[in-house]
């Protein structure tokens, strides 16, 4: 017998399944239904939120495959659109600890559904702001990074409100593959769109897609098990508080489903991230970590045009095996951490980034120009590393040392710092090589890469304790 869907409608007024007038249930029926509707609307709620947050990378990461052509049309250097993509990761990061502390006020489906319009608009008016200059064009790109930010904190808010700490290494690995295969499915559409329509086609032609895509989390979505008619993670998972209560004790406890969503405060999400030390730690290595992510991801494309001389349709098809190994380093590495590490998120981290410096260093000096294939395979384990840690830091480690109660503000201030240091792999990186060559540029990366690892050592003990909040 399943649940019955009445109960999961949003309309439906009341308490938990069974409550209020109809027919009381035994405390072993009450819980089966409960462990249907948590099955049903985890897998709905991962499924959904997969597809909308993988689609975030249509709007993000079209302009990488763009520059070549903008270069060629505006006769622009590297270090200028350096600038615009920088624009849009320092926008992004500011936008991170911004919309990860006010997220937790709101709804998440509805803030993903507005940001996500916004990101699509400002695509759209790329085009005509090339036509203003780099300022403009910088600007632009720099409020579509802002309206970006707000994507990732609502995602980890609702995955931890659905997620107990024990599923959440493997899970957020699955997850993490799912902004991997949106980077993949960018880059294809934007090399197709560049390919066939010029520049222009790649800000065109994403965004109506990505605008489609929003209403899936607003239609499909609920922010937490209450808007499901189902307990709180706490109960459902008997931790804490509620560990030992009977149904009728919990229900007398709980609050209806229609009841407002309480915030713990900024004084409580400030003390979970600013206020922990950890936190700050894993944030500088999260810095580190994504210098060298956006030196693959945003010039990995001209690297190959440029020195290996590849086409630009070439070059952005083999750039792809960065996220498309990053699918696989996602997944691996949260099933790794809680199958080898009891949890502990640090370690495989630690290791991946070593790994990653020494595939970086193979693939500058080791791989001679036109061996498409060796360079794909390398790329595909540089992605296999970086991504594999970034989808830890960003989404395990942010359910785990910020808590439910503090997910998407612990997801936000590292992000924050993470996208301080995309924007060094935007302008800085093109500096460095119109400045002193490709050399510089690598270098930069590499020793971020063990820079980062090293930060992560220090961390390799450490694992939450079970706390309150989950």
């Amino acid at each position: 017998m399943g649940m019955d869907d009445a109960t999961l409608k949003p309309g439906d007024e009341g308490q938990w399944p069974g409550a209020g007038g109809s027919e009381p249930k035994s405390d072993e029926a009450q819980w089966a239904e409960w462990t249907h509707g948590y099955s049903h609307w985890r897998n709905r709620i991962f499924v959904v939120f997969w597809i909308t947050y993988g689609a975030f990378y249509l709007c993000r990461v079209n302009l990488s495959v763009a520059i070549p052509d903008i270069m060629r049309e505006f006769g622009w250097n590297k270090t200028q659109l350096g600038v615009v993509g920088t624009a849009l990761f320092w926008a992004y990061a500011i936008g991170q600890f911004t919309h990860g502390q006010i997220s937790e006020r709101f709804s998440s489906k509805h803030y993903l559904f507005i940001m996500m319009l916004l990101s699509a608009a400002m695509n759209l008016l790329m085009l005509p702001a090339a036509g203003y200059g780099i300022l403009a064009l910088g600007a632009v790109w720099g409020l579509n990074g802002f309206f970006q930010a707000g994507g990732w904190p609502n995602c980890v808010k609702t995955l931890s409100q659905w997620f107990p700490p024990k599923a959440r290494g493997k899970r957020m690995g699955l997850y993490g593959a799912c902004y991997q295969f949106g980077n993949v499915m960018a880059w294809l559409l934007a090399g197709w769109a560049v390919t066939h329509y010029g520049w222009r086609g790649a800000f065109t032609i994403a965004p109506i897609i990505f605008a489609a895509i929003a209403i899936l989390p607003l239609t499909l979505a609920r922010n937490r098990p209450e808007d499901a008619n189902l307990p709180p993670i706490e109960i459902f998972e008997q931790h804490g508080e509620f560990a030992g209560m009977s149904v009728e004790e919990i229900r007398a406890k709980i609050k209806p489903k229609t009841d407002k969503e309480e915030h713990a405060g900024f004084a409580f999400t400030l003390k979970q991230t600013v206020g922990n030390p950890r936190i700050w730690a894993v944030s500088w290595s999260f810095f580190f970590v994504d210098v060298i992510r956006y030196g693959f991801l945003l010039w990995a494309p001209t690297y190959l045009f440029e020195v290996q001389k590849a086409g630009i349709a070439q070059a952005s098809y083999t750039a792809i095996a960065v996220p498309a190994f990053g699918i696989a380093g996602a997944i691996f590495s949260g099933w790794a951490s809680d199958r080898f590490f009891q949890s502990r998120r640090p370690p495989i981290a630690c290791i991946l980034m070593g790994a990653l410096g020494l595939l970086s260093i193979f693939f500058y000096y080791g791989i001679p120009q036109g061996q498409w294939m060796l360079s794909f395979i390398t790329l595909g384990l540089i992605g296999f590393c970086v991504l594999g840690t970034q989808v830890i830091l960003i989404g395990a480690v942010p359910m785990d040392f910020g808590t439910r109660k503090a997910a998407g503000s612990a997801a936000g201030f590292i992000d924050f710092f993470g996208y301080l240091g995309a924007g060094m792999a935007g302008v800085f990186s093109g500096m460095l090589t119109d400045k002193l060559g490709w050399t510089a540029s690598f270098w930069f990366w590499i020793v971020s890469a063990f820079i980062s690892s090293a930060i992560l050592a220090a961390l390799w003990k450490y694992k939450p304790a079970p706390g309150k909040y989950l």
